[in-house]
């Protein structure tokens, strides 16, 4: 019996690229394993709308076609659910994706859907959010905000940003308790990870596994602007741990208290409480792999 898959694309994402995504889908879906559709996004959070409409309808499979968000969107409305996540990836970042080796060959990411190979993921709570990969509360938060309505787009775009924001950032305050254990210290990043990486390659956290039970708090303390070029370079060499600068601390519970009340979930930004509680869910998504 075939299996059915619903296609969510965000118009928006992979500039150039949702003109032929279309057809890339019925030349290289397996259509012997598969009955699909699409669905095209009109507005923010419809995603999440459609994905969780296509829940209920029983559909097997739904794959998020798009960046960080449209995963974020499509994969939060499948939590606890029976239905699996899929991504196309052609975002400006990918962070899930690649952490799960899927193929940034959109081809090659469709072969990854015929072969069907899938975990259930641990996902995270944040008092009564969720999200997916990453989530942070210092300078990558501040970015994620200004990309959000930003006119530019993809790698360059965010660099662009990182470089204009990173001389008017100030470091916030942040109080950290785990297990009653309680630290406060100024914070560059303050990074809350499941998965490796913000997308690009920039790993975060390169210890982190999706099914492990756990989290990992990432604490970036400040630096100088001297030590900044080796610290970008420990990141995208997947040597972030090895910093002097920065801590890395597994955890399965925290709780934080921060003086600058923003964040990105996946890439989203968002405001945050006074407490944010934060919490690893085990093995609560299903979700299509890489080979």
């Amino acid at each position: 019996m075939k299996q059915t898959i619903r296609f969510i694309v965000n118009p928006i994402s992979g500039v150039g690229k949702k003109n032929y995504i279309p057809d890339l889908i019925e030349n290289y879906l397996d259509h012997n394993k598969f009955d699909y559709d699409l669905a095209f996004t009109e507005y923010k959070l419809h995603a999440k709308t459609l994905a969780k409409q296509s829940s209920e309808e029983g559909i097997d499979i739904v794959c998020a076609v798009g960046g960080d968000g449209s995963v974020h969107e499509v994969g939060t409305a499948l939590i606890g659910t029976k239905t699996k996540l899929a991504i196309l990836p052609v975002g400006s970042g990918n962070g899930l994706a690649r952490h799960l080796k899927i193929s940034m060959n959109i081809r090659v990411a469709i072969e990854c859907i015929n072969n069907s190979k899938s975990i259930a993921m641990d996902t995270v709570l944040v008092n009564e959010k969720s999200f997916l990969g990453v989530g942070g509360y210092g300078f990558d938060a501040v970015v994620a905000k200004r990309f959000d309505t930003h006119r530019r787009r993809g790698l360059w775009g965010y660099i662009q940003l990182i470089l204009r924001e990173f001389f008017r950032f100030n470091p916030i305050n942040a109080s950290i308790d785990i297990d009653g254990k309680i630290k406060t210290l100024p914070v560059v990043l303050l990074t809350v990870a499941n998965s490796s990486q913000f997308g690009n390659g920039f790993t975060i956290s390169p210890k982190s596994d999706v099914t492990d039970g756990e989290l990992e708090l990432v604490v970036l303390r400040p630096f100088t602007i001297w030590s900044a070029p080796l610290i970008v370079y420990r990141f995208f060499t997947k040597r972030s741990d090895t910093s002097r600068f920065s801590e890395i601390i597994p955890f399965k519970t925290a709780k934080l208290k921060l003086s600058k009340k923003i964040a990105h979930y996946d890439g989203e930004p968002c405001d945050v409480k006074d407490e944010i509680n934060v919490s690893v869910v085990p093995k609560s998504l299903n979700i299509i792999i890489g080979n």
